[in-house]
């Protein structure tokens, strides 16, 4: 039976573009899971994350962590957010410009402990630019420097609000390896907002749908995008290795596939991709 980490049920007033709506969220996290909340833009994905965090307050409700109460509406509970053990990554990266990488990472590591940081720069391939400042980074080191940083202080929980939105694919496809590594190898608990349904599928071991003000639909990623809502119709036009030319929509792409998947391939297959695609370099697909 999976550990609890995460337990709440919060309620939230929040401002969309078709009026304000009433978020009500009830949910359970597993210790170590790596969880994502999707759904459209304006439906309170970030305002979960942000509650979770502390920086938004619910309108009512409990939200318990490791069976400690961070908020509580009733019993006037609601723990400061550098009490709460996490680390958040936002959109925007909100990096110190007068800091070099590496006096990034010691500034927001909390236990001192001896080679973490260099793991961390290890990881995300930041140690040939630990005197860089973020002036003098790319929009991809960027990153890959907030995320190392909300992971030094060894969080329990890692918020990711669309952390790669911005990328291109190449950089975007790297950048989900290095997350996930990292993820493993410091066992934590991982909420991530995005709207890539592949990155989803690739990093996700259960998945919210926010629709409504409410949980919509819930499960792996196979239980939620195993529907003809998020799946289209495409054609395998030529096989190349791992790569496939597929037509699907009247377009032409390429989507890439594990050796596995391609195993029983061959041209003019039908096959079923992820509809909304950002990044058209797939690792998932559904042969029919």
């Amino acid at each position: 039976m999976e550990e609890i980490l995460i337990d709440l049920h919060v309620k939230k007033l929040i401002h969309t573009t078709n009026g304000d709506e009433l978020l009500e969220l009830k949910l359970t996290i597993p210790r170590f899971g790596f969880i994502t909340f999707f759904g459209k833009s304006g439906v309170g994905k970030t305002t979960l994350l942000r509650m979770i965090a502390g920086l938004t307050n619910p309108d009512s409700g409990y939200i318990k962590v490791n069976n400690e109460i961070w908020f509580d509406s009733d019993k006037k509970i609601n723990i400061k957010p550098q009490q709460r053990n996490i680390g958040f990554v936002f959109q925007d990266y909100a990096l110190f410009p007068n800091m070099t990488v590496k006096e990034h990472l010691l500034y927001a590591q909390f236990y001192k402990e001896r080679g973490y940081v260099s793991e961390l720069l290890e990881i995300f391939h930041l140690k040939g630019l630990c005197e860089r400042k973020p002036a003098k980074l790319s929009g991809g080191q960027q990153q890959r420097l907030a995320v190392a940083r909300a992971l030094a202080r060894k969080p329990q929980i890692l918020l990711l609000d669309e952390p790669l939105s911005a990328l291109d694919n190449e950089t975007r496809t790297i950048l989900q390896d290095e997350i996930l590594l990292a993820h493993e190898k410091f066992s934590a608990t991982t909420l991530l907002v995005s709207h890539d349904i592949n990155e989803v599928v690739k990093l996700s071991d259960y998945i919210y749908v926010i629709e409504n003000g409410e949980i919509n639909k819930q499960g792996c990623p196979k239980e939620i995008f195993n529907n003809t809502k998020f799946q289209v119709l495409a054609q395998v036009l030529k096989i190349e290795g791992t790569i496939l030319t597929i037509s699907a929509n009247d377009t032409i792409t390429k989507i890439e596939v594990s050796e596995f998947e391609i195993r029983d391939l061959k041209v003019n297959d039908k096959i079923l991709i992820p509809t909304k695609i950002v990044n058209p370099m797939i690792l998932r697909i559904n042969t029919s």
